[in-house]
């Protein structure tokens, strides 16, 4: 159905759209390139929310080298949307460009969209085709989907740890395990998620910033703290330069006022052990157009949120030191039979700096 071709050409859109991956949240990461007699007459990809979309970008390019789009092949790496957003919908604009094809990566999960997009082109006259490296496409979008398809973001735990698996000594120290590559790495991840999440224990331990610091951002995502209680003090570092939200279960201290005059959105969810509702966290977060959670927290919290189901991969850095007797990764029950075990599969495995990152995927 695709010709080798059509494979490369969707290729590069794919590429296009990485160069989104820090920026478009919360939209998807799209990118588009339009080809006419097998040559690239014009590309582009998802800008900063409010203004173009990746179609509007690569019609542009096109028009602006001088090329008329009538009868070219688009290739895009998500379905064009079809509703009136931020901004006018891309299918409608595509459509007036009159393009013989066009191929999409795969459908817009969105409810808003769903194939409409698709739908009017079809109707406008154009070749619509889709599915082709929708797995890819789907991949680099795994947050958005997430979000769309279930209610709740994509959520990663990143833990920095020895080779057997522990995460501080057992005082509590735990800066640095690893090198500072893995460090910069770690803040890459950071960059491109929505929301950084932690909880009161880390917080209080290390009084982290918990911002985007080490690699170049155009934004920094929303900083959440789980804090059941409200016993953070107010005058911790995460609070400051605004962009944080706190959930909470009960304000016995009556901390909220304090904090909601530094700035600080405090919501509280309990659940009926005293502590907040994680998986409400989520919905609440997914109701705010987060589409990727980075979790950077203990190894109790860890062990929270896994038991609650909200847990879709894991991002470990393994240092090669070895710790004994210490804090570890993730705090669970034990089990009595392997089968028990939580599963998961491992996506990637590799070298940064003088450690190991291991990307592996909760099945």
């Amino acid at each position: 159905m695709y010709s080798e071709a059509d494979h490369g050409f969707m290729q590069r859109a794919l590429q296009l759209a990485e160069r989104a991956l820090y920026d478009a949240a919360p939209n998807p990461r799209v990118g588009c390139v339009i080809v006419r007699d097998g040559r690239i007459i014009g590309e582009g990809w998802t800008q900063a929310p409010g203004s173009n979309h990746a179609e509007i970008e690569a019609l542009l390019d096109a028009r602006r080298a001088g090329h008329d789009v009538r009868g070219a092949t688009v290739y895009v790496s998500l379905e064009p949307c079809s509703h009136f957003g931020r901004t006018p919908p891309c299918a409608t604009a595509l459509a007036d460009a009159h393009p013989a094809r066009v191929i999409a990566a795969v459908e817009d999960p969105n409810p808003l969209v769903a194939g409409t997009g698709l739908a009017m082109l079809r109707d406008a006259g154009v070749d619509v085709r889709c599915g082709l490296l929708a797995q890819e496409a789907g991949e680099l979008n795994v947050g958005f989907f997430a979000r769309m398809q279930r209610g709740r973001p994509w959520v990663r735990l990143k833990i920095a740890a020895s080779l057997d698996g522990k995460t501080a000594l057992e005082n509590g120290v735990s800066q640095w395990l690893t090198s500072e590559e893995a460090r910069r790495d770690g803040h890459a991840w950071r960059a491109r998620a929505c929301a950084v999440l932690t909880g009161a224990g880390t917080v209080r331990a290390d009084n982290p910033q918990l911002n985007v610091r080490m690699v170049d951002t155009p934004r920094q995502p929303l900083r959440v703290l789980v804090d059941s209680r409200l016993e953070v003090s107010a005058d911790a570092r995460i609070f400051d330069g605004g962009g944080v939200l706190v959930a909470a279960a009960t304000d016995e201290a009556g901390r909220a006022p304090l904090l909601r005059e530094r700035g600080v959105d405090v919501i509280f969810l309990p659940n009926e052990h005293g502590k907040v509702d994680l998986a409400a966290l989520m919905r609440e977060l997914a109701r705010r157009h987060v589409n990727e959670v980075h979790v950077e927290a203990g190894f109790k919290l860890n062990g929270s949120l896994v038991r609650a189901g909200v847990v879709d991969e894991l991002l470990v850095y393994l240092a090669p030191l070895l710790l004994g007797e210490a804090q570890g990764m993730v705090h669970l029950p034990a089990l009595s039979d392997l089968a028990q075990a939580q599963q998961l599969e491992f996506r990637e495995v590799a070298a940064v700096g003088g450690d190991v990152r291991i990307r592996a995927r909760l099945i």
